[in-house]
């Protein structure tokens, strides 16, 4: 039994790393983050523009912990596993500042290399989500909102994903448009759709 754990905790660990190493090589690279990221991401653009002290990670748990919120009060119940899915998101946004500060360094420039970040991100971002399948420790509060009310509404869970991805693009589109004009994409491009795509 302490071996399975073991190898679970692992999982998670490795998870964390490779989801915030992947989503800041993509980050990186410019060519769009994931749409399930992308709603955090625009709000970092934006309000790091006035207040400096503000970071993608930062915004992942805020937004995290909003939606976390939010689901308790649509279910109308609380458990402690969903404080749980939280601490893996805080976990998460210091992981993601922490890649952010190192990727920073890159030039982003050259076009090749943009290619290589690009690829790099989505296939490391690829490897935490199948490490993160493999742990039973609560997962981020987007897979854990997507697990609670498609269970409670008695919706098939892959439906209820591909509706909630779209719907963050959307937000994400809105979001876009409303903080930086309107036909301004911002972390929404030709990189989402092919992540939407391959995921």
């Amino acid at each position: 039994m302490k071996k399975k754990n073991f190898y679970t905790e692992i999982a998670y660990v490795m998870g964390i790393i490779l989801l915030a190493l992947g989503t800041a090589f993509m980050e990186k690279a410019n060519f769009g983050v994931s749409m399930v990221v992308a709603p955090a991401y625009i709000f970092y653009l934006k309000l790091s523009e006035a207040f400096s002290f503000i970071t993608f990670g930062m915004m992942e748990y805020i937004l995290q912990g909003s939606l976390l919120v939010i689901m308790m009060l649509v279910l109308r119940k609380f458990r402690i596993s969903y404080l749980f899915s939280f601490i893996t998101a805080l976990l998460y946004g210091f992981t993601l500042d922490f890649f952010m500060s190192l990727v920073v360094a890159l030039p982003d420039n050259f076009l090749p290399l943009r290619i290589l970040l690009y690829i790099a991100g989505l296939l490391t971002s690829a490897c935490g989500v199948a490490f993160m399948f493999h742990t039973y420790i609560s997962p981020a509060v987007y897979e854990l909102l997507v697990k609670e009310l498609s269970s409670e509404y008695k919706i098939n869970i892959n439906k209820f994903k591909t509706a909630y991805d779209c719907t963050s693009c959307l937000i994400s589109i809105l979001l876009s448009f409303l903080f930086f004009g309107f036909l301004t994409f911002k972390g929404i491009n030709v990189g989402t759709v092919i992540a939407a795509l391959l995921n």
